[in-house]
């Protein structure tokens, strides 16, 4: 699809006032340059999707300058302006592209009335369960009919019911009366997800959204039809009547089940996640996101989490388990097995370790199968940070290579495991040496923590902050959006105690802020160079670097989705 560039635009009249706007996109769009105040109302229209027309809720009177039809000289009024010759009828802005010259109103009483009309036939049949519907404080519907409705029915008959809380899915619940017959959802299946599940049934009132007969809506991306259903027809089956909206806190983060590293945004509330949503980034992810990763915050609220430090199995200070480690790192034979889950401010920490202790480092990909769409093979969120940071100097293999022979042979005294199951990685625990200590670095238990030595709890990427380079080098930063567990520190400063122990220096009171991290990271890491924490936008910015061809990080992408820029505003 084609790009819409910002030095491409055009000049339009919007009601008496110039304002230029991106060349070729549509009235609504062009509205959203103007500025808030020119919204244009609607339901059917969406930036990724198709256009259809379907809820003529944006209607607009539109005109453009007349010109003669033999010698093609404009017309011009007695004042010497271009006379302009406007369409006899609104039209709808969302199949309506701007032109040089073109003028349009918003706001007329006739276009006024055309949308209280709109909106008086969509609530005829709608039921009036605002009070108790999901969608409410987030409802467009809602927010138009007060701005557009007439403020009373005129309806008499009896309403048309529909079917509630019909399972269109395992994760989607419909409550049909709801509908609008708007066919984001419709559109999406088909042109998105590439699932042609979903279509209507029976005409006029009776119309009902429902799936193909012995199929359901089951694909890994049935809830963006949630979030992008503008009434509270879809409902998160799973997110359904826990929590109001307005309540919560919302959070920007980064999706850690791929490299995509699609934006999120976060829902919380007194220290609980309710529901993890997308956020829109046109080079990474649009506007949608896959249900698992929606889904992994739950990992972290399972009876299994670490939730303290430990030396000898046995709960201790973060200070004793900072001072048991140091003591083993100073002991030599150190071996390092680094992960792809760590942000690059833990794993710049984890280098300068590496450095001071001699160790041999390490790290294995995690390979899955990809879907063409947002989930790559490479399931790990920042393996291009290892490499930026130094950690690996090529592309990792899927097990351990030589630092397993070591470990196995017993000639490493000290491994530090930073997120990963030695048993998983093919190492027999049983036949480890017991002169081996392990540092475990993990959020949960397993057997790797069940055999350490020193256990440093991990932290979820909602409890944390920093930043990740994912398939694309495009460096992004997650937010903490909830506490961590009493007690706990991020793994940086846990990292950064760590080098203090080992340098005899005294320990920070306080966690080291990013800002301050930044500037050491932008002085030591050549890609990195003059990058400040503070100065990273919220969508990331482009990593480039010669060095990025040495490795062949095609193999684990396998990303046929191309983000759609037709409809980017500037």
């Amino acid at each position: 699809m084609l790009e819409i560039k910002v030095t491409d635009t055009v000049t339009i009249n919007v009601d008496g006032e110039l304002a230029q706007v991106p060349k070729g996109v549509n009235v609504i769009e062009a509205m959203r340059v103007v500025g808030k105040e020119k919204e244009i109302p609607h339901y059917c229209y969406h930036p990724k999707l198709s256009v259809v027309g379907n809820c003529r809720m944006c209607l607009v009177e539109v005109g453009n300058p007349m010109r003669d039809r033999q010698t093609g000289e404009a017309i011009l009024e007695e004042n010497g302006e271009p006379k302009i010759g406007w369409a006899p009828k609104p039209v709808i802005g969302c199949a309506t592209n701007v032109s040089e010259g073109m003028h349009v109103r918003t706001n007329t009483p006739n276009l006024i009335d055309c949308r209280n009309g709109v909106t008086e036939f969509l609530l005829i049949n709608h039921p009036l369960d605002c009070p108790i519907c999901d969608q409410a404080g987030e409802c467009r519907l809602q927010e138009f009919s007060a701005e557009h409705g007439r403020g009373y029915s005129r309806f008499k008959e009896e309403k048309n019911v529909k079917p509630k809380r019909t399972r269109l899915g395992p994760r989607v619940t419909l409550d049909d009366e709801r509908c609008i017959l708007c066919s984001r959802c419709v559109r999406f299946s088909q042109e998105v997800a590439k699932d042609d599940v979903l279509g209507f049934v029976d005409r006029g009132t009776y119309s009902t959204l429902t799936c193909y007969p012995g199929k359901e809506l089951s694909n890994n991306y049935s809830l963006n039809t949630v979030d992008i259903c503008p009434v509270g027809a879809l409902t998160s089956t799973d997110f359904r009547f826990k929590m109001r909206v307005w309540f919560l806190k919302r959070t920007h983060s980064i999706c850690t089940e791929s490299s995509v590293g699609a934006n999120t945004e976060i829902w919380s509330r007194e220290g609980k996640i309710y529901r993890i949503t997308p956020r829109r980034n046109d080079a990474v992810n649009d506007t949608w996101m896959t249900d698992s990763g929606r889904g992994l915050f739950k990992e972290f609220e399972s009876e299994d989490r670490l939730t303290s430090y430990s030396v000898d199995q046995v709960a201790k200070s973060l200070d004793d388990a900072v001072v048991a480690t140091r003591a083993l790192l100073k002991a030599g034979s150190v071996g390092v097995i680094g992960s792809a889950h760590s942000s690059v401010e833990e794993q710049y920490l984890l280098q300068k370790i590496i450095k001071q202790t001699d160790a041999t480092c390490e790290m294995v990909q995690h390979i899955g199968e990809g879907d063409g769409l947002l989930l790559s093979e490479d399931r790990t969120p920042n393996l291009r940070g290892a490499f930026i940071n130094g950690l690996i100097k090529q592309l990792p293999e899927r097990e351990l290579g030589q630092l397993k022979a070591s470990i196995e042979g017993g000639s490493i005294k000290t491994l530090l495991v930073f997120n990963q199951d030695l048993e998983q990685l093919g190492i027999d625990l049983g036949k480890l040496k017991e002169s081996i200590q392990v540092i475990y670095f993990g959020n949960s238990k397993n057997t790797t923590s069940e055999r350490a030595k020193v256990i440093f709890p991990s932290l979820s990427v909602f409890e944390k902050e920093g930043t990740f380079v994912n398939q694309n080098f495009i460096l992004q930063k997650f937010k903490q959006a909830v506490l961590p567990p009493v007690g706990l520190m991020s793994e940086c400063g846990v990292l950064k105690a760590i080098l203090h122990e080992l340098n005899n220096e005294a320990p920070e009171t306080a966690m080291p802020f990013m800002d301050e991290l930044w500037s050491e990271i932008s002085e030591n890491v050549e890609i990195l160079k003059s990058v400040k924490w503070s100065a990273i936008p919220e969508e990331g910015f482009a990593l480039e670097d010669a060095s990025f061809a040495s490795m062949n990080f095609v193999e684990t992408q396998n990303l046929k989705y191309k983000p759609n820029l037709v409809s980017k505003t500037v």
